[in-house]
C-alpha cells in the first residue's frame, strides 16, 4: 500500500535527508579517515558505523521524528540490521567500483533509503495523544 504524499510527509522527508546529510558527512568522514589510515574498508565501515549510531540517534530523534516516543533499543536493533545492509551493499558495489571512497558513498546512499522506512515505521512511532 502506497503512503500518501502530504505536505507533512514532504516536510518529514526534507528533515530526514537534512539529518541524513549531516549523519552521512560524519559517518563518511570517519570511514574515509580510517581508509586513509590504511585500515581495511570493512573494518573502517564497522568502526565508522558504530561511531555514527549515537550521533544519528540524536539528529533523527531531535530533528526529524520529534513527535515520536523514545526507542533507543529499536534504534540500535535497526542499525545492526542497517549495518549488514550497508556491508552487503559495500561488498556488491566494491565489485564494480574500484575506488573504496566512491564504493562507500554508493553503499551509504542505498542503505539510507531503506533506513528511512525502518526508522519511520519501526523506531520512531508517533505518540498517541491522550
Amino acid at each position: 500500500m502506497a503512503m500518501p504524499i502530504t505536505f507533512a510527509r514532504l516536510v518529514e522527508l526534507t528533515r530526514f535527508y537534512q539529518a541524513a546529510a549531516v549523519n552521512a558527512l560524519f559517518g563518511f568522514s570517519m570511514y574515509a579517515f580510517f581508509v586513509a589510515l590504511g585500515i581495511n574498508i570493512y573494518v573502517a565501515q564497522i568502526m565508522s558505523h558504530c561511531l555514527g549510531v549515537a550521533f544519528n540517534y540524536f539528529t533523527y530523534s531531535r530533528h526529524v521524528f520529534r513527535d515520536a516516543g523514545p526507542a533507543k533499543m529499536r534504534f540500535v536493533a535497526i542499525y545492526v540490521v542497517n549495518y549488514f545492509i550497508g556491508l552487503g551493499s559495500l561488498a556488491l558495489v566494491a565489485r564494480f567500483i574500484a575506488s573504496p571512497y566512491l564504493a562507500g558513498l554508493v553503499a551509504l546512499v542505498l542503505a539510507s533509503i531503506i533506513n528511512y522506512f525502518a526508522l519511520k515505521h519501526i523506531v520512531f512511532i508517533k505518540r498517541i495523544a491522550g
